[in-house]
């Protein structure tokens, strides 16, 4: 008898003692994750129990909070001008999430940034504050692009090539995050999902697409700087037509009265030459071209602004006939409107690029700073000062007496490159008129790099151009930064 009732006694310690650990397991281990999962209701009323820190533009906020009511989400997100910074924001919902900065910066925006604590706030997991996050956006440049862009479908990006401040993040059609950021929003919602435009896509971070000729501007720096040519006004050896190696394919010239022909860099930039930057590439070869583009962005997986964009690609394999085509940037070459502006920006930096960034520091609820990101941009030589001095003076001439001349601007030295890619199946669909250029007031020094992408228009098919489409944008987009 004795030992039968051992026997029970010890099993029902073992059973007490597995009991307390899974108590133990799951308040310690198991209850974080719990009380942090997206699912646990209680992390959503906390987030919006009192207002959120706000995302500022020129010193004003550019969000809100407003109380609600009939819910136990007693705060909401809002919005000024939510249309015109929604590809700077994103949006913050209660049912939906955050993107963009608001998704980037949650905990500090909301207080539950460890950043923001006291030691005694953090051993308490007490709510500070919220902070906030104070952009680089020039709310001048932001509604130019903006207004420019007006109903067409495309992206805008501005960057102050000395500093990497990136001006103006636009993409269009845009939305107003306000519509979506209570808890009966739903119907808002699907709608800006199902719209064929999508609304909701950061086309100018988040959209890589066929650079087309602006992308000769990298492969004219690659010879430059390979020593293939000295200067942009060294003859090239381009036969025009150019036939694509191995096959009986001739690549033509938008213009054929153009003078392609072993054209010099400035002519073949000033006219868009095909022949001579698919042969350029040919003879560079596609590892040097590759390189060079490595160098200003293309195929970067990290690239953080702090928001992620989106990698642009210069393909790892190719052919000689896929080369050549790479050479003026089709093939299955993409870029994102902010990397065709860092390349304008590099070369007026005198060849240096300037880390891009969309904030300038983020600070505590009493104005304390917590990051300067301003401080912390690096700097990375791309090209020589004296390939870049070159191929500021070839894009000057593009804007001058070239394909860009709709982004000339009085008082202020203007270069640029004008783009129409390809788009569709044997280009059955609108091209894409892209242009990226830089400007520096003739009166007080300061500079601009933009880049613009037009996606569709209302122009007929004949009338898509970089120069018709896109320089109008850019050109409005650098006068406004100029003027402030």
């Amino acid at each position: 008898m004795n030992r039968t009732i051992r026997r029970t006694a010890v099993f029902t310690l073992l059973l007490v003692l597995a009991l307390l650990v899974r108590a133990t397991w799951v308040q310690f281990y198991e209850g974080r994750a719990l009380a942090d999962g997206k699912d646990n209701r209680r992390n959503v009323m906390e987030q919006y129990a009192q207002p959120l820190g706000d995302i500022v533009v020129a010193g004003d906020p550019v969000t809100g909070s407003k109380r609600t009511t009939g819910s136990d989400l007693v705060y909401q997100r809002t919005y000024k001008d939510g249309a015109l910074y929604a590809a700077v924001t994103g949006y913050s919902s209660q049912v939906y999430g955050a993107t963009l900065l608001e998704g980037v910066y949650q905990d500090l925006l909301d207080g539950t940034d460890t950043q923001l604590k006291t030691p005694l706030d953090v051993l308490t997991d007490k709510r500070a504050a919220p902070g906030d996050v104070i952009t680089t956006i020039d709310p001048d440049v932001q509604k130019a692009a903006y207004e420019a862009l007006g109903d067409k479908k495309g992206a805008a990006v501005a960057i102050d090539p000395a500093t990497g401040r990136i001006l103006a993040v636009v993409s269009a059609p845009s939305y107003d995050p306000g519509t979506i950021s209570g808890s009966d929003d739903g119907a808002a919602w699907s709608r800006l999902r199902k719209d064929e435009e999508e609304p909701l896509v950061n086309r100018a971070l988040r959209q890589p697409l066929p650079p087309g000729s602006t992308f000769k501007l990298v492969v004219a720096a690659a010879a430059l700087e390979d020593g293939l040519y000295s200067s942009v006004d060294e003859r090239t050896d381009s036969p025009d037509p150019y036939t694509l190696p191995g096959t009986t394919r001739e690549l033509s010239n938008e213009n054929p009265d153009a003078p392609c022909e072993n054209a010099s860099i400035r002519v073949a930039l000033q006219y868009s030459c095909n022949n001579v930057f698919a042969k350029m590439a040919v003879n560079l070869g596609q590892d040097k071209v590759r390189a060079m583009a490595e160098k200003f962005g293309f195929n970067d997986t990290e690239q953080d602004v702090p928001v992620r964009a989106y990698e642009s690609v210069y393909p790892s394999e190719m052919d000689e006939a896929q080369t050549a085509l790479s050479g003026i940037g089709q093939f299955d070459v993409t870029a994102t409107p902010l990397q065709m502006a860092m390349v304008s920006a590099a070369m007026a930096n005198g060849g240096e690029l300037v880390s891009p960034h969309m904030v300038s520091r983020t600070s505590d609820a009493d104005g304390n700073v917590i990051e300067d990101y301003d401080s912390k941009a690096g700097t990375k030589e791309i090209v020589s000062s004296s390939t870049a001095e070159q191929l500021r003076s070839a894009m000057r001439t593009v804007v001058e007496d070239g394909t860009g001349t709709n982004a000339r601007i009085p008082g202020a030295t203007v270069g640029g490159k004008t783009g129409t890619a390809q788009h569709g199946e044997n280009n059955s669909k609108t091209p894409y008129a892209w242009f990226t250029s830089y400007a520096k007031s003739d009166s007080t020094g300061k500079e601009v790099a933009v880049a613009v992408i037009v996606e569709q228009s209302d122009a007929a098919r004949s009338e898509v151009s970089g120069n018709g489409l896109a320089a109008p944008v850019a050109k409005a987009m650098m006068q406004a930064a100029l003027r402030n």
